[in-house]
């Protein structure tokens, strides 16, 4: 917990005064949430897109002002957890739910900053399965091709049903395994009708910001 919420707090130092912030979802998140709520009320003039309802109603408790992905050209600053991360910068998210509207904001946004504790750095990502968001119409022809693919998907479930996101899809948690090649998984997925949209962000932040135990780490991706 003191990790995620040391790079929550380093993060937060990087919100500027008339910025527009994209909000991630999630644990980690939270506490950048939490920070912004503390600047907002200082004074700092700040507006935020949220990534899901549960960070929309969190910004709206901090008084942090809320602004439409549509009413805007463009995210200074997006700001969001990870599930994994390895050394290119390649991630997996999606933990939380959120994956498809926390991929829309990061694509519009000036600068993409992740934040994790020391345990979400990985040599190789896929330990942690590949969210996709999937479309519940057809959703077990989805499911089924996946399988064909060897993706060995499962359909996430919450209290005894399909788990729905905030856009009313589901979604199917592939259990690939680490080491698996990215960018065909990534192109193979994509041409799965069904398949709305994946939890692969590759190369898509500018920094990452590690709470570990001996303080906080900032790496910056000089490779985009």
């Amino acid at each position: 917990m003191m990790e995620k919420k040391i790079a929550g707090v380093k993060a937060a130092e990087y919100i500027e005064d008339n910025m527009i912030l994209g909000l991630g979802t999630g644990s980690t998140a939270y506490y950048v949430i939490e920070k912004a709520g503390e600047l907002a009320k200082q004074g700092l003039n700040i507006k935020a897109v949220a990534t899901s309802e549960s960070t929309a109603n969190l910004a709206n408790e901090l008084g942090i002002p809320l602004v439409s992905i549509n009413d805007v050209e463009k995210i200074d600053l997006a700001i969001d957890g990870v599930d994994e991360i390895d050394g290119e910068f390649n991630a997996i998210k999606g933990g939380g739910g959120a994956l498809f509207r926390e991929k829309l904001v990061a694509n519009i946004a000036d600068k993409v900053i992740w934040i994790m504790d020391s345990s979400k750095v990985v040599e190789h990502i896929g330990t942690f399965p590949l969210p996709v968001e999937i479309l519940p119409y057809g959703y077990k022809h989805t499911l089924k091709k996946l399988e064909s693919l060897s993706l060995r998907p499962a359909l996430r479930m919450k209290n005894d049903a399909p788990f729905v996101t905030d856009n009313n899809n589901y979604i199917a948690d592939l259990h690939i395994g680490s080491g698996f090649n990215i960018k065909y998984i990534d192109e193979k997925l994509k041409e799965v009708s069904g398949v709305l949209e994946t939890g692969l962000f590759l190369n898509t932040c500018d920094r990452i910001i590690i709470g570990t135990k001996d303080g906080v780490k900032v790496v910056e991706n000089n490779s985009k």
